[in-house]
């Protein structure tokens, strides 16, 4: 349901938030998340351009976020990457169906709702458990 930029933004900023007491290296971030350096440096500017997080230059520069997590949507980061994904024809490829059809109909519906799941979730709550309690707790691994 959400593209690759997407998903890379959500990993960027919930190991931010896991570390949200320092400024975290481009580096560090793309090693302990495994996301492409190359492609990273681009989430990241998106992310900085929409405010989600800001950067310190300098030998203890990086990123943080611009808020707490609990403040943080995970729709205002993938709003902040990509646009969300929307149905624009028939997906039957009926050309005739000017009217949303059934289908076309249902499946702007789950898409609302997944918007809505987007919306009504923190970046918070994406934390792992041990994260929740204390600061710099390690990412994940995969």
């Amino acid at each position: 349901m959400i593209n690759a930029t997407a998903e890379y933004a959500l990993r960027a900023v919930v190991f931010l938030a896991s570390n949200e007491s320092e400024y975290v290296s481009r580096g560090r971030l793309a090693r302990e998340t495994k996301i492409p350096s190359d492609y990273l440096v681009r989430v990241l500017m998106s992310l900085d351009e929409a405010a989600v997080l800001t950067s310190q230059r300098g030998r203890r520069g990086g990123y943080r976020l611009n808020c707490k997590a609990n403040e943080l949507t995970v729709y205002d980061v993938i709003a902040a990457v990509t646009a969300l994904p929307t149905i624009v024809k028939c997906p039957l490829g009926i050309e005739e169906h000017i009217d949303l059809c059934p289908l076309h109909a249902r499946l702007n519906e789950v898409a609302e709702m997944a918007v809505a799941a987007y919306r009504a979730t923190s970046v918070a709550e994406l934390l792992p458990k041990e994260c929740k309690a204390a600061s710099g707790c390690a990412f994940p691994q995969s």
